[in-house]
């Protein structure tokens, strides 16, 4: 795969290249207060191509860095939920001790109610 990649940049270069010596010629550029600058027809794609591609990359890079540090975030809480959630460590106990013996609690007993005695005046 690495000689594939050196391939494709040497390739790349070539094309470049020829490109470059098949295109040197001088372009003239107006600025302002009438001054003509000529520039060589290679730099000049290559500066301007360098303007379109540095913007764009520092964007990428910057985004990429957010995400990345989002994610970071999310994984770091993620982490911290699960330690919270998990189940208490369960204890063995040694199979020589006897577990203690549960008692049941008692039922309750009720008072015997006494009959309830007529109102006065009720017939």
């Amino acid at each position: 795969m690495q000689f594939l990649k050196i391939l494709f940049w040497c390739l790349l270069a070539f094309v470049a290249a020829v490109f470059t010596v098949g295109n040197w010629t001088t372009v003239p550029i107006k600025l302002w207060g009438g001054l003509i600058a000529e520039v060589n027809l290679p730099l000049l794609l290559f500066v301007t191509f360098l303007l379109g591609l540095v913007p764009t990359m520092i964007y990428y890079h910057a985004v990429r860095w957010r995400l990345r540090n989002r994610l970071a975030t999310s994984e770091r809480t993620v982490t911290d939920l699960r330690g919270a959630l998990a189940p208490a460590p369960v204890v063995v106990a040694d199979p020589g001790i006897e577990p203690p013996l549960e008692v049941a609690p008692a039922e309750p007993t009720l008072a015997p109610v006494p009959p309830s005695s007529p109102a006065p005046g009720a017939a």
